[in-house]
Order: C-alpha cells, then sequence, then structure tokens
C-alpha cells in the first residue's frame, strides 16, 4: 500500500491523524483516521502511542520516528516482509510533519497490551515465579518468531529483550516487535558491534565482533529464558566491562579461543547453581545450551 502525508498537530495525545491509503488491483483510496489516545512506550528513536481508527474502532500502536529525508527506513522495509502470528504486524504507515518541517514515519502495528517485562515484573513484583507452563508457553512462542526471521526474511533482530516481546494477556499469544536495530546479515560484511541492549548483549560483541550471525538473538533469548525463571536479569551489568564479569560469574572465564570466536568448547560448567534446586532440569539444561560463550554452539531457534 501507499501512503500520502498526514495532517497531524505537534502534540500527541487527543490529537487526529488523517492519512490516505492507496489500494492496490485498482481498488479506490480509502482515507484513516486515527484518534492518538495516550502514549505507551518512548525511546532514543522517539514514541509510541496508543490509537484508535476511528472507521473501524481497532487499537493501534503508532510508532514515530524521524525520518532522514534523503534515506529510507530499513525498519519500515524489513517489517514488510514479515507475516508470521509471533511477529508484530505492520498494518499502515505514514509520514507527518511538525512546524519545525521535521519528516516523521509513523508505522502503524497492531495493538498489544502487555510486554514480556511487565509480565515478569509483575511476578517478581508479588514475590511469585512465573508459572513454568507460562514459561514453556512464551518460550516458544519466542523461538517460533526468531526461527521464523532468522529463516524467511534473513533478518537478526539484534535488540531481542523482555521490553520488546508483547504478550496478550487474555490469549498469551507472545509477539515479537521493535525492528529499530534489525537487519539482514550479510556474511563479510561488517556490522556494529555496540548493538542490542546491555544486559541481553552477546559476548561477542561485548569482544567487539563486527561479523557476526543471528545467534546473537539466542544469546539474547536465554537471557530472557533465565530472566522468567529467576524472576530478575541474569547478567545485570552496568557498562560493558562489568556486563563481561557478570558474565564469567556465571558462566566462568572465557578460553582464548572462544575470545576468538574459535570452535573449542567448554563443557565443564554446570548450572544448577544460579537456580534454586527444584528447577526442573529440562529447563536447566536448555538455558545452558542457549547461553554458550562460543555462538557456533548455541542452539537454533
Amino acid at each position: 500500500m501507499s501512503t500520502s502525508d498526514a495532517n497531524v498537530n505537534d502534540s500527541v495525545t487527543g490529537h487526529i491523524i488523517s492519512t490516505t491509503i492507496g489500494r492496490k488491483n485498482g481498488k479506490p483510496k480509502q482515507t484513516r483516521t486515527y484518534l492518538a489516545e495516550r502514549i505507551v512506550g518512548t525511546g532514543s528513536f522517539g514514541i509510541v502511542f496508543l490509537a484508535k481508527c476511528v472507521e473501524t474502532g481497532e487499537l493501534v500502536a503508532i510508532k514515530k520516528v524521524l525520518q532522514d529525508r534523503k534515506g529510507k527506513s530499513r525498519e519500515l522495509r524489513l517489517m514488510r516482509m514479515m507475516d508470521h502470528p509471533n511477529v508484530i504486524s505492520l498494518k499502515d504507515r505514514f509520514f507527518s510533519t511538525t512546524s519545525e518541517d521535521e519528516l516523521f514515519l509513523n508505522l502503524v502495528m497492531e495493538y498489544v497490551p502487555e510486554s514480556m517485562h511487565r509480565v515478569s515484573k509483575f511476578y517478581s513484583n508479588t514475590n511469585r515465579s512465573m508459572p513454568l507452563i507460562f514459561v514453556k508457553l512464551y518460550m516458544h512462542q519466542i523461538f517460533r518468531g526468531l526461527a521464523y526471521i532468522h529463516t524467511v526474511p534473513g533478518v537478526c533482530h539484534r535488540d531481542l529483550k523482555p521490553q520488546n516481546i508483547l504478550v496478550d494477556p487474555l490469549t498469551h499469544q507472545v509477539k515479537i516487535c521493535d525492528f529499530g536495530s534489525a537487519k539482514v546479515l550479510v556474511k563479510g560484511e561488517a556490522n556494529l558491534s555496540h548493538i542490542c541492549s546491555l544486559f541481553y548483549r552477546a559476548p561477542e560483541l561485548i569482544f567487539g565482533a563486527t561479523e557476526y550471525t543471528t545467534s546473537i538473538d539466542i544469546w539474547s533469548a536465554g537471557c530472557v529464558l533465565a530472566e522468567l525463571l529467576l524472576g530478575k536479569p541474569l547478567f545485570p551489568g552496568d557498562n560493558a566491562v562489568d556486563q563481561l564479569v557478570e558474565i564469567i560469574k556465571v558462566l566462568g572465564t572465557p578460553s582464548q579461543e572462544e575470545v576468538c570466536s574459535s570452535n573449542s568448547n567448554n563443557n565443564d560448567f554446570k548450572f544448577p547453581q544460579i537456580f534454586h534446586q527444584s528447577m526442573p532440569p529440562e529447563a536447566i539444561d536448555l538455558t545452558s545450551r542457549l547461553l554458550q560463550y562460543s555462538p557456533t554452539h548455541r542452539c537454533t531457534a
């Protein structure tokens, strides 16, 4: 679909956005009007706000990001490739301007009311562990979503964390969101190593690797799994050096070969000391297979 520039005010909450949607196959253009209700997320990227489509009554999430007039949005291009029940879907997009003539890209997505971060916090704040049936259900869907984006579009998310995993509290359906850092990785092509939120950043990124694979998402998924089981982040570092210290506390010191991303293997480490004794062995085993220093030794989605 194609969209024209939208008519918007500079403020967010309460403003009305009207945009024209061009339809394919000779169908007439339609006007879509969105009423912004409240901000549901902020970051260096911009803001995400909840809105209602006036024509359909549907609630949507609109991500508003500053757009370079000379460039194209990689996030938009990648999201248009996605179509999976465990990946957030793009419904529409349009551009808007401010009184300062700044150009913004607005991504209209399905609205999912909760994040994995908030769900996990709910249990930890009430001194309860998340039921294992929910951990299994959520992780199964996370891996389904990762398997799809890694193999079908060939995308690496590069910022998987509980805040970027949405949960429907009624159906418990999980959706991976926020593809602002995502990229199709090309073998031999250098990438940023300062990527991914610190608690979920794979060791090779901390070591400064610029050639890496989708296994960095697998490491992040392992951190998410451990967090759901423990009720708190497994590696809560304050900076890159401290993050590596936190990892070494749990995994032990990596060998020189592991630091150099070779195929050497350390099988001496055992995970049980970080988990409660009643933790199922299969949960501990999966966590240990996800959190491997060597990217080649991690499971795939």
